[in-house]
């Protein structure tokens, strides 16, 4: 039958829609045209076209970031499926529901030298929830039923404990474009309906951490990167107040800034560094949630604790030194809840000190400032400038870490957005993109160059697509980070092999994608770019920083000058 191929597409994509997918990025492509043709007419889907399919996998995965629900991309057959992989891993890691649409060749095609065909079950391995190879269309009752059925569970797959990708392989035969169905595929009923069971924690687990809690005074809560959203931060500084313990919040775990931040500890990475401080603060209880640590001597920190107690979100435990004496899987924000309702100690001496401690940090904090432009100015200014209810997406490297070190709590409310399940820099500009198509808020991404430079495809997405977006880069001509590291003094192929000069102009980049562009040298300049609206497609703000070298030496010196702040009030 002709139309065969399209009533076999829509019954797959009518379920995604009915089951909660809101958005689908397509990537051009023959094998996948009845896919492609199906999501442009399903009522209730935003499709999104997307030329590069390692930026197209990004891009999905900010949007299911924005929105918490899953996110369909769609590639056709051969290696176009091979380019998402970066994003399938960092899904998986991150926890973030996806549908990676792979088309193929049906079978009688696989292992005979046809074009674009290759094996591509089992492409993603071990990072997927759940793998699936659909049948080529096939007409008749049953096929469809089983096809509509097998389209809810993959979505509810992608939703389950933990959320993350799913891949559904799914070959089609020719004709490809084929006329729409004039009539829809059958279907019995209103369809299967999925229901994952709300966790709560265990009684018995809770009653153990309550009175761990009450017996131990001197304890932290900590947070690590998680998606916005859910009242986690309201929640934790509920719990803050009822115990007494400080919220030691990073930068990307939404718990730092808006509501609930007059309990967050912005700069624990400082107050690491000051022996005295440090000595005296050790936990007796770490209340751990989020995802994985961006200040390394974190970890260190906490595995000095006595006890520490991790609050897994959709039951993925981070936990990578074995810290843990307590694993409560459930809910954070209900178990957060049930804590402080039952808690009623407050502040004392122990809170005080580590708010006494904080104030501090962001008071010298903001009467820092040099000659020129550099790093630590530019993630100060960055978190402090943009407007309320702006959504900011932080490549991995030196820009969550800086962010993380030198921006202050505050009461206006930022959504921060992070790839922090691999920690890779790839894809960090069309996550970003993604983040802002799927949120409909101001977002602004801030970059090093070496990662603008690896996701270039993602400003060919915002010219098609016209999705609004602000670009922060900053610009040491290469990888910052590694000067960090011994390897900077410990090898004359240094500078060829991990500083990586590259010397290009990003004027010119930015005007071949028809992007705005501005450079800035004073922290001044930055902030009066930041508070102007985005209008209307891609916005580069080049940050002037010192080289590489010269950034390690303004990071020690803005260090030493806050830890003096910390030990002036001991």
């Amino acid at each position: 039958m002709s139309d065969l191929n399209p009533r076999w597409a829509d019954a797959l994509v009518s379920e995604w829609v009915r089951a909660g997918v809101q958005h689908a990025v397509i990537c051009p492509g023959s094998r996948s045209t009845p896919l492609a043709l199906s999501c442009a007419r399903a009522p209730g889907l935003r499709c999104w076209s997307v030329v590069d399919e390692r930026s197209a996998g990004f891009f999905a995965l900010g949007l299911a970031q924005a929105t918490g629900r899953p996110t369909a991309v769609i590639v056709t057959s051969g290696t176009a499926g091979a380019h998402l992989y970066p994003a399938v891993i960092e899904a998986s890691l991150a926890r973030v529901p996806m549908l990676m649409v792979t088309a193929d060749r049906p079978w009688e095609l696989q292992g005979w030298g046809a074009a674009q065909t290759l094996p591509q079950a089992g492409l993603f391995g071990a990072f997927v929830r759940w793998a699936v190879e659909l049948a080529a269309p096939e007409d008749g009752e049953a096929a469809f039923r089983h096809l509509r059925a097998t389209a809810v569970r993959a979505v509810a797959a992608a939703r389950g404990r933990p959320a993350g990708p799913v891949h559904l392989n799914a070959p089609f035969r020719e004709p490809l474009a084929a006329p729409p169905p004039a009539v829809p595929a059958p279907q019995e009923g209103a369809g299967l309906s999925w229901f994952e069971p709300a966790v709560a924690a265990h009684p018995a687990g809770l009653e153990q951490v309550l009175e761990q809690v009450r017996s131990r005074p001197r304890g932290v809560i900590l947070v690590g990167p998680r998606r916005p959203g859910d009242g986690l931060g309201e929640a934790l500084a509920a719990l803050s107040r009822s115990t007494g313990y400080p919220v030691l919040a990073e930068a990307a775990s939404n718990a730092r800034f808006g509501a609930g931040s007059d309990r967050a500890i912005a700069h624990y990475d400082t107050l690491w560094r000051v022996p005295a401080f440090a000595g005296s603060h050790v936990p007796d209880l770490v209340l751990r949630f989020g995802g994985g640590l961006t200040a390394r001597n974190t970890l260190t920190f906490v595995d000095r604790a006595r006890d520490v107690v991790v609050f897994p979100d959709d039951g993925a435990v981070v936990d990578p030194t074995h810290a843990a004496s307590v694993v409560l899987q459930g809910s954070p924000v209900a178990s957060a809840a049930a804590l402080a309702e039952r808690v009623q100690r407050g502040d004392g001496p122990w809170a005080e000190g580590w708010f006494t401690a904080d104030r501090a940090v962001a008071r010298a904090l903001a009467g820092l400032s040099e000659p020129t432009l550099t790093e630590p100015a530019v993630a100060r200014e960055v978190s402090a400038a943009l407007p309320p209810g702006a959504n900011l997406v932080l490549a991995s490297s030196m820009p969550i870490r800086d962010v993380d070190a030198f921006a202050s709590a505050g009461p206006s409310e930022r959504f921060v957005f992070s790839n922090r399940g691999a920690n890779g820099i790839e894809g960090t500009l069309s996550t970003a993109l993604g983040v802002a198509a799927g949120s409909g808020r101001p977002t602004w991404v801030l970059a090093g160059d070496l990662a603008f430079l690896h996701d270039m495809g993602a400003l060919l997405t915002a010219l098609r697509t016209g999705v609004p977006l602000g670009v922060i880069v900053v610009n040491n001509d290469g990888g910052g980070i590694f000067s960090f590291l011994p390897v900077a003094s410990a090898s004359p192929h240094f500078d060829s092999l991990f500083g990586t000069p590259h010397g290009l102009e990003f004027r010119a980049l930015a005007a071949q994608f028809h992007a705005g562009y501005e450079r800035v040298k004073t922290e001044a300049a930055l902030a009066a770019s930041l508070r102007r609206p985005l209008e209307g497609g891609v916005r580069v703000i080049e940050a002037s920083v010192p080289r590489r070298a010269e950034n390690v030496g303004v990071h020690q010196r803005w260090f030493a000058r806050l830890c003096e702040a910390v030990e002036a009030v001991r």
